[in-house]
């Protein structure tokens, strides 16, 4: 939640009970926070400049796909990196692809009809990257676009941590848990990778602690099975060294219905031996033993990036005005909001990505058109 500790609490509470408005305003500020927070959750140190062609195969960074020049219909697949969006594709239809691991941007190469302008020279394939039918701009198993105009359910997208598609949580095949869990596995990929059925005991629906209650931690007590094999943990078997004894000869394989929830931390728990690292290279996997892989460290390590907080400057100028001031301000952010609305709504009836440029020339016509309501207001006298 977010909260109020940088600004001063008199003065809040001033806004609150002088003027139900400047509680509205307290919850857009609040509100952008939120939004501030996410963006730089996803986008984290990404440059909007450069093209990141040239740093190879990124880790894990934000993606676009073109659905103006790779037609949805067409075999070749393509991904581009912020800044390419930004300066190669801006006037496109473009499709939010979130963030994707191992991926090098595709910009120009033999996918696209034209160059990249940020970094003309490339390979015409990027052998390494992987592509699924996000690509595609369609998602989750009903294969359908997000949003979806045609679907006015509410439901939640959640992320695959090994394909990377998003999945609407009424398709999963089981309901995510009440309570919380850090990654999810769908069916498709339990099915396909089969040696995770030798650590479902430690997904969140399987982990249990000693008092009963459930709990997503994998330092918890295991529910066991009627032969008293504990539900993925070592048997008594496993005397010898982790190291030397395959974790799945000493695991008990867990059959699952639909998508698995998995506590934080759970990756620990994979065998490091050699045939199973051997296993993860050639399913290329091995990213489920990095311990910066998953999506909540990117996210985490972005967050703590330094980023000016529009939040903690709009209370803090807030705070310093009068109530009449206030007022004024509260009013001229509702018809500036208004405004901006109506000019946005122009970019995503085109589907078309909104860029600096775009903002500035808004605000530049917004304090002209102030100007002249300003000046319309100044009585003129005349000197007889």
């Amino acid at each position: 939640m977010a909260g109020t500790s940088n600004s001063s609490p008199d003065k809040i509470k001033e806004c609150r009970e002088g003027d139900d408005k400047g509680l509205t305003m307290l919850e857009v500020l609040e509100g952008e926070q939120e939004l501030e927070e996410d963006a730089n959750a996803v986008l984290g140190g990404s440059d909007d400049l450069h093209c990141t062609y040239t740093q190879g195969y990124v880790k894990r960074q934000p993606l676009y796909a073109c659905m103006t020049c790779i037609n949805a219909d067409e075999e070749n697949k393509g991904g581009v990196c912020l800044a390419c969006s930004y300066h190669c594709h801006e006037d496109h239809e473009l499709v939010e692809l979130y963030t994707k691991r191992n991926f090098r941007c595709d910009c120009g190469n033999r996918a696209f009809p034209s160059k990249c302008t940020l970094q003309p020279e490339r390979e015409q394939v990027n052998e390494l990257n992987s592509y699924n039918d996000n690509f595609r701009g369609v998602y989750c198993s009903c294969k359908r676009p997000y949003p979806d105009p045609d679907d006015d359910i509410e439901d939640e997208m959640i992320q695959c941590i090994m394909c990377e598609d998003w999945y609407h949580g009424r398709h999963l095949g089981s309901s995510p848990p009440a309570e919380n869990y850090s990654e999810m596995i769908c069916s498709h990929c339990m099915e396909k990778y089969t040696f995770l059925s030798y650590y479902v005991g430690y997904s969140v629906f399987h982990v249990k602690t000693a008092e009963g209650t459930s709990s997503n931690s994998i330092t918890t007590e295991v529910t066991k099975t009627d032969d008293s094999v504990p539900k993925g943990s070592p048997s008594k078997k496993s005397a010898e060294s982790e190291e030397e004894v395959c974790k799945l000869l000493t695991y008990k394989a867990i059959p699952s219905k639909g998508a698995t929830y998995w506590g934080e931390g759970w990756r620990k728990v994979l065998c490091s031996c050699k045939k199973c690292k051997d296993m993860y290279e050639e399913l290329k996997i091995s990213f489920l033993t990095d311990e910066d892989d998953p999506v909540q460290v990117y996210e985490e390590a972005a967050k703590a990036k330094e980023h000016g907080s529009q939040y903690e400057e709009g209370m803090r100028a807030l705070s310093s005005l009068g109530h009449v001031q206030k007022v004024e301000a509260i009013q001229e952010y509702s018809l500036m909001r208004e405004e901006l609305k109506e000019y946005l709504k122009k970019f995503a009836d085109n589907k078309k990505v909104v860029r600096e440029e775009d903002i500035r020339e808004f605000f530049s016509e917004m304090e002209s058109r102030k100007k002249q309501r300003v000046d319309a207001n100044i009585p003129h006298y005349c000197n007889q």
